[in-house]
């Protein structure tokens, strides 16, 4: 797994790559990381995506290079800005969405985005401003529609894996997402995983208080929908 250093704005960003043994012209599969910046969780999930599913997997930065949080107010304060200006957080989503098909043994042309938590709303504000992936998944992410993005057209294909009993994602939206996707014409899917709260897929997650706990059965299956989904996309 290398770093991958880059530029916003003239500001320094990084991220990671890594992407199977002895292959090339794979799809890559970019991560959109969750409220506390690239982490262990991605570097994991990263691992998977080319252990387990055989595709090239890039870990994206928003927050900046070192810019990471620790605890719970630390990761307020790194995601509330980029939360509240959308237009921003799309514009360095789209920039690491370039980088990773830059990266040497990819298919440019293939490319999906997966995220956790604030990167699962991350991924679907790249499905909304209709940047250049063939689809995303959302792991227990935060749903709620974008400012800047009144009526979208959304051509990406989208799945969504939402924790019933997430706190941070209430019937409420799940409903207005569904409703958000219908009348964007996207092909989209929604599994409802019951019993299960957020951060689901996150392993060693145990705040009950906060909403935030791993579901081992949920992760399993929650995967196994993503290894299918991706299987169609590619």
């Amino acid at each position: 797994m290398s770093a991958v250093d880059y530029s916003i704005d003239g500001k320094p960003y990084e991220g990671f790559f890594l992407k199977p043994a002895g292959k090339s012209n794979v799809p890559v599969v970019v991560i959109a990381h969750a409220w506390a910046g690239l982490a262990e969780n991605e570097r994991q999930k990263a691992q998977l995506v080319v252990d387990k599913l055989g595709y090239a997997a890039f870990a994206m930065d928003v927050y900046g290079k070192g810019k990471r949080g620790t605890t719970v107010e630390e990761n307020q304060a790194l995601m509330n800005p980029l939360a509240g200006n959308r237009a921003e957080l799309q514009k360095r989503l789209a920039a690491g969405l370039a980088v990773a098909k830059q990266q040497e043994g990819v298919d440019a042309n293939k490319a999906a985005a997966i995220g956790y938590c604030f990167g699962g709303l991350s991924v679907l504000d790249m499905a909304r401003a209709g940047m250049d992936v063939l689809g995303v998944c959302s792991f227990h992410g935060l749903l709620g529609a974008p400012e800047n993005i009144s009526s979208p057209k959304i051509s990406a294909k989208v799945l969504i894996e939402h924790g019933w009993q997430d706190p941070m994602a209430k019937p409420d939206d799940v409903l207005a997402i569904a409703k958000e996707m219908t009348e964007a014409g996207a092909d989209w899917q929604l599994h409802a995983h019951g019993n299960s709260m957020h951060a689901f897929t996150t392993e060693g997650a145990n705040n009950a208080e906060m909403g935030t706990v791993y579901n081992a059965d949920a992760d399993r299956r929650s995967f196994a929908h993503l290894k299918d989904f991706l299987a169609e996309l590619f």
